[in-house]
């Protein structure tokens, strides 16, 4: 559960439109004036292979990144993962206030400004090298593509500049920083729990995380995100001469009550908003065989055989713990009711939770909509939940207040082609400096 509301535990005075500090107003401006390293840092990473397979091409970037972090006064660690998950592991960057000189408040003995804040980039994309190169291309003065460039190496130069820019401005020193960039989003080593560990125990040191992940504009951030999990259907039935389907001696077969089961489902649980469940492989005949892991399959079968074997493994996508249990409750409830001459059963596996829309996360995006007035942007408003699926913050949402979606804009993410708003990029950047100054203060 989260410890408190943010309500409670914000300390942030209230901004009105137009108002920034002098302080404020040189981090923009130092911004503006230093894009051309932020477009150069972004180049130099996209041209850099890091599909998640590609263990040595993520050290590389997360090489290049710690180079940067490094100059800003960070301390560095380099998180492997055990050689059984075979990912390359984490980059974690670590910023300390500097120790103040008057007592201590009671509800900060530590004697350090601020909130503790928890950045979350990665450092991977969709992208291995054996697929066609997409190099950083500039297509015109608002638009670039690349592999990655918005998911999310768009969004780690923006965590980057954004630091840069309070070092440049004399604001990074009384600030609380973790700033985490894992190395295998795309594809989580398995078990989960394991490529995750460090992650979480440093989140759980903190108050507030930030993602910066893609962004969806200047006026809209991410306060929730769907959990997701997955389903394996097995169907086993009575086999013989297709001319006796539908018997009593035979039944129905495999293949129609899987198709049975899913055509339930949809029938049942479509119309439940946030709640989705894709079947995304099917096989069934008369041998089959699965390999879920790597999500491939083969069957044998004849046109004059009832099937007597169909296996179905899907995803469940859900907004909240309820939402997920109770689906699940209702799915094993059609699979249990089965056609004649046919058994049904139905699994499922944990993956990533939800990141619920909670008062805390609510509330950090009234920080942000200050924020972008103060700007000069407009106001800012939470995304439909329904627009994202689940990401590394949501591994941590159960522990502190979290917001996502303050990286890079663009399209296309991961097919090839994928672009970057290069209009849109410098307010990017500058909104996350601002943000990550006043929630740090």
């Amino acid at each position: 559960m989260k410890k408190l509301l943010l309500c409670c535990c914000l300390a942030i005075p209230f901004y009105t439109r137009a108002q920034l500090s002098p302080a404020e107003k040189m981090i923009l401006t130092w911004i503006d004036h230093h894009m051309d390293s932020a477009i150069h840092l972004l180049t130099a990473s996209v041209n850099i292979n890091s599909g998640t397979l590609n263990t040595e091409g993520v050290k590389k970037v997360g090489s290049l990144f710690a180079s940067q972090l490094e100059r800003l006064g960070f301390t560095i660690v380099w998180v492997n993962e055990p050689d059984s998950l075979h990912r390359a592991g984490h980059l974690v960057a670590t910023h300390t206030a500097s120790p103040t000189h008057t007592a201590p408040p009671a509800s900060n003995p530590s004697g350090k400004k601020g909130k503790r804040l928890f950045l979350i980039g990665h450092l991977d994309t969709v992208f291995e090298p054996d697929m066609p190169a997409g190099p950083y291309t500039k297509i015109d003065d608002s638009t670039a593509t690349g592999q990655g460039v918005n998911d999310m190496k768009g969004g780690d130069v923006v965590i980057i500049t954004a630091l840069q820019a309070l070092q440049a401005t004399g604001q990074l020193k009384d600030l609380n920083i973790i700033a985490y960039f894992t190395g295998d989003e795309e594809k989580a080593g398995f078990p989960h729990a394991v490529a995750r560990k460090d992650f979480i125990e440093r989140a759980k040191t903190c108050d507030i995380a930030l993602g910066f992940e893609s962004a969806a504009g200047l006026n809209k951030v991410v306060a929730a995100r769907r959990g997701a999990s997955g389903w394996k259907l097995e169907v086993m039935a009575k086999t013989g001469h297709s001319a006796a389907i539908f018997t009593p001696e035979y039944g129905d077969g495999a293949i129609y009550e899987a198709a049975r089961v899913l055509n339930a489902f949809r029938e049942q649980l479509s119309g439940e908003t946030y709640l989705t469940f894709n079947p995304g492989i099917i096989v069934g005949g008369a041998d089959i065989t699965m390999d879920q892991q790597d999500s491939h399959g083969s069957a044998m079968g004849k046109s004059n055989i009832i099937s007597p074997k169909t296996t179905v493994s899907g995803d469940l996508r859900f907004l909240r713990e309820p939402q997920k249990d109770s689906a699940r409750d209702k799915m094993r409830n059609i699979a249990a009711a089965g056609l004649p001459g046919t058994t049904s059963t139905i699994t499922f596996s944990d993956g990533l939770p939800s990141m619920e829309p909670t008062p805390g996360n609510l509330g950090l995006v009234q920080v942000v909509d200050h924020v972008t007035k103060d700007m000069g942007l407009g106001g800012t408003e939470a995304e439909d939940p329904g627009l994202r699926g689940a990401g590394d913050i949501s591994d941590v949402a159960h522990y502190l207040d979290c917001i996502d979606g303050l990286g890079a804009s663009g399209k296309g993410a991961h097919r090839p082609g994928e672009t970057i708003n290069l209009k849109e990029y410098p307010l990017l950047i500058q909104r996350a400096a601002l943000l990550i100054y006043r929630l740090g203060r």
